[in-house]
């Protein structure tokens, strides 16, 4: 996709945040608080395969461990009608950092408190994205934010683990939990080998 094109589908996602960030609670319990975006996006090429996009949501970290989607994300999600959307989503929790090994100095695109960053669309129309992105971390503060999410990760992989186990042989539809499963291990793997290969 051009560049025009990916820096469109970035704008309407985040005219949705703010839309959305307007609707009930009883609607919408999942709250985003923050758009930001990573990637391809933020470099001077001219065709993207995705935008990368995290969505940042005021819950625990437990709860949003690296590649887990939290409760409530597929139903906001569609409402986003992010499935035909040319976007990769990072659903990040508020209480953490939001960047780390792929989400690398990343660029707050919209948030609930001021809206749509115009400056920060501008900067990546223009191609020159340095001022507007978060400053790359050391290799030592990199490790230690690896380090957090890994250990995050591996309590959600138990969880779901457990979780799995118990759904079993349960009736009712068990691909929600093997899904849930599957996300916490993706997470997992992709960390570790983070570590392993910086």
């Amino acid at each position: 996709m051009k560049r025009i094109r990916a820096l469109h589908h970035l704008r309407t996602v985040a005219e949705t945040c703010a839309d959305i960030a307007t609707r009930p609670e009883s609607i919408f319990p999942l709250r985003v608080r923050e758009l930001w975006a990573a990637g391809e996006i933020l470099e001077p090429v001219d065709e993207l395969d995705a935008v990368t996009i995290a969505l940042v949501v005021d819950l625990p970290v437990e709860d949003v461990a690296w590649l887990t989607e939290p409760s409530g994300s597929q139903h906001w999600a569609n409402a986003a009608k992010l499935q035909t959307a040319p976007v990769t989503v990072r659903w990040r929790s508020a209480r953490a950092p939001v960047w780390n090994h792929v989400l690398r100095r990343p660029a707050l695109i919209w948030d609930l408190d001021n809206g749509i960053a115009e400056s920060t669309l501008d900067a990546i129309a223009s191609g020159d994205t340095a001022d507007v992105r978060l400053d790359e971390p050391s290799a030592a503060t990199m490790a230690v934010r690896l380090g957090d999410d890994l250990a995050v990760s591996l309590r959600a992989l138990g969880s779901r683990t457990a979780h799995y186990a118990d759904r079993r042989w349960k009736a009712g539809k068990l691909e929600p939990v093997a899904d849930a499963l599957w996300h916490a291990s993706e997470g997992y793997l992709d960390l570790l080998k983070a570590i392993d290969c910086p």
